[in-house]
């Protein structure tokens, strides 16, 4: 059974400068909350296949997990999956889904669909309350990339 979740926000900004930005995993440093360090487990642009593993403060204590790309569909979808079980969470399979859309030519609407899958035990019982707190940690992220975007395009 899968936990789904949804974040959407709405960025002053080309749907093109979004995109760059949400794949731009150098700049994740100005802008990711908690942010510790990334390793890329390859070379070049982010393309299909890509995978790093991003290493964040979360709760207090250091977390890295690893994230591949799934799917790009430029400039309109992202779809990333974090494998818990490569990582410090130990479990668990999460998939972000970025869709983009332009509302106008300087405004774009992002939805980031969220899905939790392969949780077991107890992580399964205390699903529902952990999409809570991904929705959460989800909307701060995008809300940080929204203020680096917006403040980027002002100055």
């Amino acid at each position: 059974m899968s936990i789904r979740f949804q974040v959407q926000r709405t960025i002053h900004a080309p749907k093109e400068r979004v995109y760059e930005s949400l794949i731009d995993l150098d700049a994740a440093r100005e802008w990711m909350q908690g942010f510790e360090g990334l390793e890329r487990q390859d070379d070049g642009p982010v393309k299909e296949g890509s995978q790093w593993l991003e290493t964040r403060k979360m709760f207090g204590q250091k977390a890295t997990e690893h994230f591949e790309v799934v799917s790009l569909s430029h400039p309109e979808r992202i779809v990333l999956r974090c494998d818990g079980t490569k990582g410090t969470t130990g479990k668990g399979e999460f998939i972000f889904t970025y869709i983009l859309s332009s509302k106008n030519d300087q405004l774009t609407a992002v939805t980031l669909d969220g899905e939790i899958n392969k949780l077991t035990g107890m992580a399964k019982f205390f699903g529902k309350i952990m999409a809570g707190t991904f929705k959460k940690a989800c909307a701060k992220d995008l809300d940080a990339l929204k203020q680096h975007i917006e403040n980027k395009a002002d100055a």
